[in-house]
């Protein structure tokens, strides 16, 4: 009976149907196993007893699951509905409001097209105007300019008729002064008793020779002011450039003092048995004087280049803490580096200073040698840097190149740099 339910679909009008169908069969095949077991036992009544309880809970099951989804399939298709109409209503509402923008722009552009189209014809119009006017005012400036133009005319034509007889009437006064001039010399030649000619070249004679006297003392005087003048201004350019640029010097001293930390750091130059103070003036080419001097140390030399480098190694040696020969040469040989760097930053700062420019850099550096080399006490860098300051302020107040004038004064000592290098390579220090 049950398979005929399931798999006759004529029998069943609808799935529910079917499934209650298929409940009943399975009670009535359930108690029909429970009757005809009766006489079996009382465990297989239990068991049919559990089947059919089973069946009847599937069926139901299988109803209530089909009538949810049921449900649950028309309310989904509800609630898709509803979002649809609100989507339709949405994309109504917002292509309205679309539409009513698109009119307001279109209006607000029409309304500043119009605007600007009346601004520009205004402006055109009153652009016409101005050149109306300004054709007008042309008109009456050329009229005022034509009535005036005919005025002068007439004024020229009455001062050419004055002029015209004014010339006749000179020409007339001129004829009789060649008349009278011939006459009063044909009277002097007659009383004279020489001729014109004659006279005229005695008087250029006497007049050149009286202006020859005079110009001679002339030409003195103006010399001898001249002179006087000349002196006085330059000795007054002189003052005023050397006022202009008084700087004060001190002189380099034959020696230099290097402090040191304490009276136990004299031990460690020395060295053992004078090792590290033979060392530094072998390497330098100074004499280091360690005396009773507390806290200090002297170098002694006269030459200023091999004071600073030995000042510099022994203040780095110092400071390294590492005081050996070996070290000692390392320390000179790298401050002699460091020096000659030092030169020529000097050399280019000085060359800045004097607004000066385009030096070849062999120049520079033979400029900046100056540095260390005195003379007559001065620092010959400093006093060439000084010279081309005077220099300059004479060539300005003279009229002359000013840097033409500092770059020769700047220069005028460079050999002294070129010698004491020649003369340093031959000592081999």
């Amino acid at each position: 009976m049950v398979v005929s339910l399931v798999a006759s679909p004529d029998s069943v009008v609808g799935f529910p149907r079917a499934t209650a169908a298929l409940g009943r069969g399975l009670c009535v095949c359930a108690f029909q196993g429970i009757h005809a077991a009766k006489g079996v036992g009382p465990i297989l009544t239990t068991i049919l007893t559990y089947i059919a309880i089973a069946a009847v809970g599937a069926a139901a099951g299988i109803g209530l699951q089909h009538v949810l989804r049921r449900r649950a399939r028309q309310a989904a298709e509800t609630a898709a509905q509803d979002r649809a109409r609100q989507v339709i209503q949405t994309a109504e509402r917002e292509a309205e409001n679309v539409l009513k923008e698109a009119r307001l722009e279109s209006k607000d552009l029409l309304l500043q097209g119009r605007t600007e189209l009346e601004r520009q014809q205004k402006d055109q119009r009153a652009e016409a105007t101005a050149a109306e006017r300004r054709v007008a005012q042309r008109e009456e400036n050329l009229d005022r300019k034509a009535g005036a133009l005919e005025k002068r005319e007439g004024e020229v034509k009455g001062l050419e008729t004055v002029l015209a007889r004014r010339d006749a009437s000179l020409a007339q006064q001129e004829q009789a002064s060649e008349r009278a001039l011939k006459e009063h010399r044909q009277a002097l030649e007659r009383v004279a008793g020489m001729t014109a000619e004659e006279a005229k070249r005695t008087l250029v004679t006497q007049i050149e020779t009286e202006a020859r006297l005079d110009a001679a003392g002339l030409t003195k005087r103006i010399l001898d002011e001249s002179r006087e003048g000349a002196e006085r201004e330059a000795r007054e350019i002189i003052a005023r450039s050397i006022q202009r640029v008084t700087r004060d010097y001190v002189s380099e001293a034959t020696i230099s003092v290097v402090p040191i930390p304490n009276d136990a750091m004299k031990g460690r130059i020395i060295g053992r048995e004078g090792r590290n103070i033979r060392a530094i003036e072998a390497a330098t080419g100074i004499d280091l004087i360690i005396d009773e001097t507390p806290e200090a140390v002297v170098i002694s030399g006269f030459d200023p280049l091999r004071r600073e480098i030995a000042k510099v190694s022994l203040e780095r040696l110092m400071a390294d803490g590492r005081i050996h020969p070996t070290r000692i040469e390392e320390i000179v040989d790298k401050v002699k580096i460091d020096i000659e760097k030092l030169m020529i930053e000097e050399a280019e700062k000085v060359i800045f200073e004097v607004g000066l420019s385009d030096f070849h850099p062999e120049l520079v550096k033979v400029l900046g040698r100056l540095k260390y080399r005195l003379s007559y006490g001065q620092n010959n860098l400093y006093h060439a840097r000084e010279a081309a300051y005077i220099c300059g302020i004479m060539a300005a107040e003279l009229g002359l190149d000013v840097k033409l004038a500092k770059r020769g004064a700047l220069l005028h000592d460079i050999g002294k740099a070129i010698w004491r290098k020649s003369t340093a390579n031959r000592r081999r220090w």
